[in-house]
């Protein structure tokens, strides 16, 4: 299922944002802090309604699915993710399957091996019976992803997944997430991690995109400069080949 994002606006942050992520495909997005990145998935995941501009999903325009109809096509992790309550882990990611259960159904078989499924995917499995107030960041960042599995989405938008994650884990979640053959937009902060997951990335910067591609082709010195305010040296992954970044602070003046 393809997402596309035309010309969204929100006043006094996005300026006509515009992008496209084909069905199946890895599309991240980057910038510098404050460039409109979580907005722009906040508006996509429908916490934010844009005051111009539309999101369409599967070439549908969002605001016409029901809230059910969308949950069933798309999952979310945000930043915002959180848990007020003490569920066990195994209660949080029997949440994701809600959308797809109606009125008294209740939790059947089929939704427990989903979830299981999912802890497993995400290293997780053996927190099923603990509290998830008692898990460290990193394992509750894995199991708001278990979650977001187990709703079987055929879109998945995530924002900063890697948060709280060890190196490990980080190369583990972002290896799971492009094999899962489904429509991925993410947020990235880490560049390297962005060029060696996504087939395609968007770079954001005063609420606009100003530059969309591959990753060699929008990941380049010159465009890490104007954005970033950076001095970047590009060079080839020993064994990918993919372009990795390497830093110094640009000084101006």
């Amino acid at each position: 299922m393809d997402v596309e994002v035309d010309a969204v606006a929100v006043a006094g942050i996005l300026r006509g944002v515009t992008l496209a992520v084909g069905a199946g495909e890895v599309h991240g997005i980057v910038g510098p802090n404050g460039s409109g990145k979580s907005t722009t998935l906040r508006c996509v995941y429908r916490v934010l309604h844009p005051s111009a501009g539309v999101v369409r999903l599967g070439g549908r325009a969002l605001a016409e699915y029901t809230s059910r109809e969308s949950a069933r096509e798309m999952a979310a992790l945000t930043q915002d993710s959180h848990v007020e309550f003490d569920f066990t882990v195994a209660e949080v990611v029997a949440m994701g399957r809600l959308p797809h259960q109606s009125g008294f159904d209740g939790e059947r078989a089929g939704d427990r091996e989903v979830c299981a499924s999912a802890l497993s995917r995400v290293d997780a499995a053996h927190l099923r019976d603990r509290s998830f107030l008692s898990l460290s960041g990193g394992e509750r960042q894995r199991v708001l992803i278990a979650r977001a599995l187990a709703q079987e989405p055929k879109v998945l938008v995530l924002d900063e997944p890697t948060n709280h994650l060890d190196i490990n884990h980080q190369l583990a979640v972002l290896g799971l997430v492009r094999g899962l053959g489904i429509t991925v937009l993410t947020v990235l902060h880490d560049l390297n991690l962005a060029a060696a997951y996504c087939d395609r990335i968007h770079v954001m910067d005063g609420g606009l995109v100003v530059a969309s591609g591959k990753p060699a082709e929008v990941l380049t010195p010159e465009v890490l400069s104007e954005v970033f305010r950076v001095k970047a040296h590009v060079v080839p992954h020993p064994v990918s080949g993919v372009p990795q970044l390497l830093f110094e602070h640009r000084v101006d003046g």
